[in-house]
C-alpha cells in the first residue's frame, strides 16, 4: 500500500461546479482511545475511496473505508479485532455563515484526510468492541474470565446485604 495521505489540495483537480472525481488513496486514521484503552488500526493505513464533487460555492466530499480495529475486548479484556465500516460525508461552502455548511476538515481547498478519517472512524466504532458477540466478560466477584468456565461451575456464595445486619442481630422468640 502506498504511503498514507495526510492532506490533499482539492484545487489541483481544477473541478468546475457540477464536476466530480473519484480518488482511491491510503488514509491513516491513527489510534483511538476509548474508555481509557488504546485501539489501533491493523496495518496503520487503510484503503479509502474519496468521492469529490465541486458545488457552486465549495465542495461535497464522501470518504469510505473499512478499518480493522484491534485492542482489548470491552467485556473480558482479551484481544479483539473488529472490522469497522466507515461512510462519511462533508460539505464545505466557505462563503456561507451557516456552520452546518462549513467543514472543519477543509481549509482553503486543503482537505485534512487524516483528521477526517480519525474522527469518522471514532464515530463509526460500535459502542462495545468485543472479542466475539457471545463474550460473557469477567466475573464481578473474582475477576475470572467467564468465557473459559462453565457458568454452572462458576458460582460464589452470595454475601448478605450489610444494610440488614442490625435486623439479623434481633432475637425473636
Amino acid at each position: 500500500m502506498p504511503s498514507a495521505y495526510h492532506s490533499i489540495d482539492l484545487a489541483r483537480f481544477a473541478l468546475r461546479p457540477g464536476e466530480g472525481r473519484r480518488i482511491d488513496l491510503a488514509a491513516d486514521p491513527g489510534q483511538l482511545e476509548l474508555g481509557g484503552e488504546r485501539y489501533v488500526v491493523v496495518g496503520e493505513a487503510v484503503s479509502a475511496r474519496l468521492d469529490l464533487s465541486r458545488t457552486a460555492a465549495g465542495y461535497a466530499v464522501r470518504m469510505r473505508f473499512t478499518a480493522h480495529v484491534s485492542g482489548p475486548c470491552m467485556r473480558c479484556l482479551e484481544g479483539a479485532q473488529v472490522p469497522v465500516e466507515v461512510d462519511a460525508r462533508e460539505v464545505d461552502q466557505p462563503a456561507t455563515e451557516d456552520d452546518e455548511l462549513r467543514s472543519p476538515y477543509i481549509d482553503h481547498d486543503e482537505l485534512d484526510v487524516s483528521s477526517w478519517a480519525h474522527d469518522a472512524l471514532a464515530l463509526a466504532v460500535p459502542i462495545q468492541l468485543l472479542c466475539r458477540p457471545e463474550c460473557r466478560g469477567l466475573c464481578p466477584v473474582c475477576g475470572a474470565s467467564l468465557n473459559a468456565s462453565d457458568p454452572e461451575d462458576h458460582r460464589h456464595e452470595a454475601e448478605p446485604d450489610p444494610r440488614w445486619a442490625k435486623l439479623r442481630e434481633l432475637k425473636l422468640e
